[in-house]
């Protein structure tokens, strides 16, 4: 599944599946924001014939009854489905609900004598096929007593369909178990669901999927894990002039004037399509995919690529084999409204989704515990991917920014958790969905790189390739990418201080990352687990005792010199000292997933060169620099005073990643001292700090007339009016108002979509009510998704409180806020120092209310909470977070179980750090713009 949250994820039940069988009402398909429906939890009967009976649903106390465990048994193994799905784009007369009839039968094989049947199923109503029981059991294999069903129900905490026999089902064996069933087509966004929007003024509903990671069993009765792979024969009835898509390709239809099917194909809303909003997306996705092919020395394993934009899809994109979907921002491109940011976006969003069309789809993890290596490889590659298609951008460095520096910050934490888990830890939905984090997708992708890296691209692809072909079709645990990797490796000859399963078990068994600190005074070169609060209590247990096998590869004085590996606590290299005007910089690149400390002589130097000859320290490094010292000060590694030396350069800085980084950075200190004396001289210093980038863009867009030719410069340009803006540049301010006016008066908006965004936000900052119901109207009639969330976004940067509360209350109204969508609306507002406050009262009055309408099993929720609670550095606010945990122990978190925890001890942390910094941050941020006499 996509990040980021886009949030990509790898197949839900198996590699040939079902997961998406999209049904529209148009599939070039037709859209904007318009009227949901509230969902509705009553129950539904079936529609299509037969009798009818709402089937019990048991829930019993704990027991060792094999329904009430979470993992299947293995003693079944299903071969194949014939299903049959029948959605209703039109409600039920009677009722008022949208429903979707089914009919299924599943062949398995019996790899054990028993007499129970149990297969997921969950929110769905059964007809009683006969003898008041709610399936079928016949026997594939003539002449072979098939048992007969005792007892069947719904055990609906577990959810399972239970049926018990009266015989014993043969070893060896296959059967056929047929259901038929009824469920509501709701807008929950999960399993089989609804979404809709205007056309014309005409209300289009589409009927769609999200299985990932246990939905599949909301949509028809089946064997929902990863490792019950089959083979899917998909029947969809939809109405005349209606479209039906699903993984495979299409064998027959009743219907006359279906599309010709292409190898690949994008669909959206008709308006869209007739846009040209497809056309970039079906540009880069051919490359693509002939890159992966290449890289995996595999063909494209289906007969077609299908993707689709959905108006209503709570992730940013799910990989389900041979039909992709994606919220319109993930894949939709229009050169009027989309920013150079929204272009990589779908680049990247496309090429990690079609990386899993081979790794996760073709291959798939045996268990959930191993999702980390599912989408930490797809977080990787995408990178690689997209740099096929615009190798222009240099987009695989930004993975430093975008994946390594993002997950620091978790890991760095110490309820941070292992990339793998113990399988049998990883029971429960809910614990499933946790594993969908920061630490899977971009703590796997920066691993991964760090492997790639000191194996050589050539040796990693070569161990890819094998893993590939030995377990096509099949799954797989990480280890068995291990023995592939080393295969390769000794094939190559290429040398390693230890096997790729020892080097790599250290980085994936044990939660966080080292601090490699370098003495160049004597050479000696040692580690130490990294906590961003040194004071926290590391309760997990680590096998390696939190000791890692780090690759470190390194300059000196400008030059690169051979890579080192350090094993244990310290060791000493002596090529590692430094003389006199010499310098040492580690982790070239930042290939390495680990931070990097030195002697105080050594950041003076450094620090200095920065100063007078920055351009000697590679871009990347010269970002990784800057995040080094800030986190190495937060955990009192390093002063706090040093740390924000790093930043005195940047009045001279053009380049875009070193800008971001100090940025990120510094955000930190806004949400520490946006609400303290420090404000006010910290705005004074990054003005003057910024104040010649903005002039730069000025003189080299001619006035803001033109686009700077680079993808990293348009980036910067960006960044240069945000902090401009930000730190109250008046020149900047006028400018965002100005262009703002001229778009109210006129009706015509000239605003580059690369500056929309922060010209939005900066405007109706600094505006009142006139300029925010402008840009409400302007959202509500937005037809382009990328302008809409610029506009969403933008709307939570108002100064005024009533504002921002009745905002708040839109996020509960799917006529106001589309439900995918509420989540980030709250964190918008509670980025604004004036809504957090604001934000986090909502949140805590609406929690069982929230959690409940907007999904237990969102991936949305530990952003949320994370959100609503980064600012938090009091002990009021800390016993505010506390009580927030104990009051709602019964609703639950469900993915942001984690994040709770995590914003308690971030807050611990951000109350210790202002005590020992906020008068030396004060007193740094006044010497600095003193006025020079």
């Amino acid at each position: 599944m996509g990040k980021g949250f886009y949030i990509s994820k790898p197949v839900g039940i198996v590699s040939i599946i079902l997961c998406a069988g999209a049904l529209a009402t148009i599939i070039a398909l037709s859209v904007v924001y318009s009227e949901e429906k509230a969902k509705n939890n009553n129950q539904v009967s079936p529609t299509d014939g037969g009798t009818t009976s709402k089937p019990p649903v048991t829930t019993l106390a704990p027991s060792n009854e094999p329904w009430d465990k979470y993992r299947l048994p293995k003693n079944l193994v299903p071969d194949h489905y014939n299903l049959t799905l029948w959605p209703r784009l039109t409600p039920d007369l009677t009722t008022g609900l949208y429903i979707f009839t089914g009919k299924s039968t599943v062949e398995f094989e019996t790899t054990e004598e028993t007499d129970l049947i149990l297969i997921h199923s969950s929110k769905l109503n059964y007809t009683i096929l006969e003898n008041g029981h709610l399936a079928r059991l016949t026997s594939v294999n003539s002449g072979v007593r098939v048992p007969l069903i005792k007892v069947s129900w719904l055990q609906s905490v577990t959810q399972y369909l239970v049926l018990q026999l009266d015989g014993k089902l043969m070893t060896g064996h296959r059967y056929h178990l047929y259901t038929k069933f009824t469920g509501e087509l709701a807008d929950d966004l999960g399993g089989f669901y609804r979404s809709e929007y205007m056309e014309d003024g005409v209300k289009k509903v589409v009927a769609t999927t999200q299985m990932q990671p246990t939905d599949a069993r909301k949509a028809f009765p089946c064997f929902d894990e990863p490792a019950m792979k089959a083979i899917f024969y998909i029947t969809l009835i939809h109405d005349r002039g209606t479209v039906a898509l699903s993984n495979g390709e299409e064998k027959g239809s009743m219907v006359s004037d279906n599309p010709n099917p292409n190898p690949i194909r994008i669909f959206a809303r008709k308006p869209a399509i007739a846009a040209g909003q497809g056309e970039y997306a079906l540009n880069k996705t051919g490359p693509i995919l002939k890159f992966f092919e290449k890289y995996y020395n595999s063909s494209y394993p289906l007969p077609k690529s299908d993707q689709i934009a959905l108006p209503d899809f709570n992730a940013g994109a799910m990989e389900n084999w041979g039909l992709i979907t994606y919220r319109e921002t993930a894949l939709l491109y229009d050169k009027e409204f989309s920013s150079n940011s929204n272009k990589q976006r779908i680049a990247t969003i496309i090429a990690h989704e079609l990386a899993h069309m081979w790794f996760g789809n073709l291959v798939t993890l045996r268990w959930w515990n191993d999702l980390w290596l599912n989408e930490g490889f797809a977080s990787y590659v995408e990178y690689l991917g997209a740099h096929e298609a615009e190798p222009d951008w240099n987009v695989k460095d930004l993975i430093v920014l975008g994946d390594v520096h993002r997950v620091f910050a978790v890991d760095a934490l110490a309820s941070s958790h292992p990339l793998s888990s113990k399988e049998e830890d990883i029971q429960k939905p809910a614990q499933i969905s946790e594993l969908f984090d920061a630490i899977s997708y971009s703590k796997g992708a920066s691993v991964l790189r760090m492997l790639s890296d000191f194996l050589t691209e050539e040796v990693f692809t070569m161990g890819l390739r094998t893993y590939l072909s030995e377990f096509a079709f099949g799954n797989a645990v990480y280890t068995d990418l291990w023995k592939h990797l080393q295969m390769a490796v000794d094939a190559n000859g290429t040398e390693l201080p230890d096997t790729v399963h020892n080097i790599m078990n250290t980085w994936v068994l044990q939660m966080g990352f080292p601090v490699v600190t370098i003495d160049t005074k004597t050479g000696v070169v040692s580690q130490k687990h990294f906590l961003l609060d040194p004071d926290s209590e590391v309760t997990a247990p680590s096998p390696f005792n939190y000791e890692w096998i780090v690759p470190i590869k390194w300059m000196k004085t400008g030059a690169v010199q051979s890579p080192y590996w350090l094993r244990g606590k310290s060791a000493t290299n002596d090529a590692m000292k430094a003389l006199g005007t010499e310098w040492v910089l580690a982790n070239l690149n930042v290939v390495g997933y680990y931070r990097v400390n030195y002697d105080e002589e050594n950041w003076g130097g450094i620090t200095g060169l920065l100063i007078l000859f920055f351009k000697l320290i590679p871009v990347i490094n010269r970002a990784q620099l800057v995040d080094d010292a800030f986190n190495l000060a937060r955990a009192k590694i390093i002063s706090t005073v040093l740390a924000l030396n790093t930043t005195k350069y940047l009045d001279k800085e053009r380049e875009y990643m070193p800008w971001e980084s100090a940025l990120n950075n510094l955000d930190f200190f806004y949400l520490m001292f946006d609400r303290s004396e420090v404000y006010g001289p910290m705005q004074d210093y990054l003005r003057k700090q910024v104040t010649p980038l903005f002039n730069y863009y000025k003189t080299l867009t001619e006035n803001w007339s033109k686009v700077p030719d680079g993808h990293m410069d348009q980036y910067n340009q960006v960044n240069a009016i945000s902090l401009a803006c930000r730190t109250g540049l008046e020149e900047c301010q006028n400018l965002a108002k100005t262009w703002f006016k001229q778009w109210m008066d006129t009706n015509n908006n000239q605003i580059h979509p690369n500056l929309r965004s922060t010209v939005y936000c900066n405007a109706i900052a600094a505006s009142g009510a006139n300029e925010w119901e402008f840009a409400w109207s302007q959202f509500k009639n937005a037809t382009i998704a990328t302008e809409a969330d610029k506009l969403r976004s933008a709307l939570a940067c108002t100064k005024q409180p009533w504002l921002l509360n009745r905002y708040l209350e839109y996020t509960l109204d799917p006529k106001m806020i589309r439900k995918q969508d509420a989540t980030s609306t709250i964190v918008y507002i509670a980025n604004n120092v004036i809504g957090q406050s604001l934000a986090w009262d909502f949140v805590r009055a609406r929690w069982s209310y929230i959690f409940t309408q907007y999904g237990g099993g969102s991936f949305s929720f530990s952003n949320l909470i994370n959100g609503v609670t980064k600012r938090f550095s009091t002990e009021f606010e800390l016993q505010q977070l506390k009580q927030f945990k104990e009051d709602n122990a019964e609703v639950g978190f469900g993915s942001g179980t984690l994040a709770v925890d995590q914003s308690i001890e971030r807050t611990t942390a951000n109350i210790k750090w202002i005590a020992e910094n906020k008068q030396n941050v004060l007193n740094w941020f006044r010497d600095e713009t003193k006025p020079v006499f």
